[in-house]
């Protein structure tokens, strides 16, 4: 039965994660949608995801539309899909194309539904300093992350884990746990079981300005935006300096020692990269801006 009919909506670490261990296990979509080529890096290059890269390698056929518009919809309707499966597309995806399939969309959310609905479940969980992370199989509706759960699973979060790494592991497991149910689901023998709504949380979008710290907050904290906000988008904190503001980017910290709960941010912070400067050692940036 792995010879299914299938489009795969995904961008990013986590997508393409999932997207190999399907593979790896037999089942090849027909089709890959991504996002559009985008301008990288400091000369502004133009730049495929890495997504597709990896699916030109294996021959599978890429599309990267920039709005899921009566047009891009026209183009699914040549193939009949028995499925769609979405991991970490980053667009709503409006119902005609939900409807499409003959069995619906399967998503693979993570985070234990209901449980950090929204754009930033690993990044939430790893703020408020969980120990483990969920993943969810779900079938998509029209309400964000509402729909009902074919299967669900949690691992425990290694204390060095960041957002990018997480992502990672995350759609290894989530792939690895889709692959178990999809045949299930198909053939009628897994019956998707709706969620309790009642328990719902939502987590917000990440943004910039969240990745400020203070050189006195707690460890703990510190330690936690890290770990979320690495690799985006990072943390940072500003100093005066030479008569004017300089902005700091934190580039490593200590993660693992245990220290006391009057511990700060200065006591743990490894790199640091001062604004217009290379990258430097905590200990070498104190004594050339702090001690003066």
């Amino acid at each position: 039965m792995k010879n299914i009919s299938f489009a795969f909506f995904g961008t990013g670490p986590l997508a393409e994660s999932v997207l190999k261990k399907l593979y790896d296990n037999g089942f090849i979509p027909n089709v890959v949608i991504t996002k559009p080529d985008s301008l990288q890096g400091r000369h502004l290059i133009m730049t495929p995801p890495s997504i597709k890269v990896w699916c030109e390698l294996k021959s599978i056929p890429v599309l990267q539309p920039a709005k899921l518009d009566n047009e891009f919809y026209q183009k699914l309707q040549t193939t009949n899909y028995q499925l769609f499966i979405v991991a970490s597309y980053g667009k709503i995806i409006p119902d005609d194309i939900l409807n499409t399939p003959k069995h619906g969309v399967l998503n693979v959310h993570p985070s234990l539904l209901p449980k950090y609905r929204g754009p930033s479940p690993i990044e939430s969980a790893l703020l408020d300093g969980e120990k483990e992370l969920g993943i969810s199989i779900m079938k998509l509706d029209k309400e964000m992350d509402h729909g009902p759960i074919l299967v669900q699973n949690s691992f425990p979060i290694d204390p060095r884990a960041t957002a990018g790494t997480l992502e990672v592991t995350a759609g290894q497991i989530g792939g690895e746990l889709l692959t178990q149910v999809i045949e299930h689901y198909l053939n009628g023998s897994l019956i998707p079981k709706e969620q309790d709504h009642s328990k719902a949380t939502i987590c917000k979008k990440i943004n910039k300005e969240l990745g400020e710290i203070k050189l006195n907050d707690n460890t703990e904290v510190v330690r936690n935006k890290f770990r979320a906000l690495t690799p985006w988008p990072s943390l940072y904190f500003f100093i005066e300096h030479g008569g004017k503001q300089v902005r700091v980017k934190v580039t490593d910290i200590d993660l693992i020692n245990i220290l006391n709960n009057t511990s700060t941010a200065k006591d743990i912070i490894l790199k640091v990269i001062p604004e217009g400067k290379k990258e430097m050692d905590f200990e070498s940036f104190e004594r050339g801006y702090l001690n003066k």
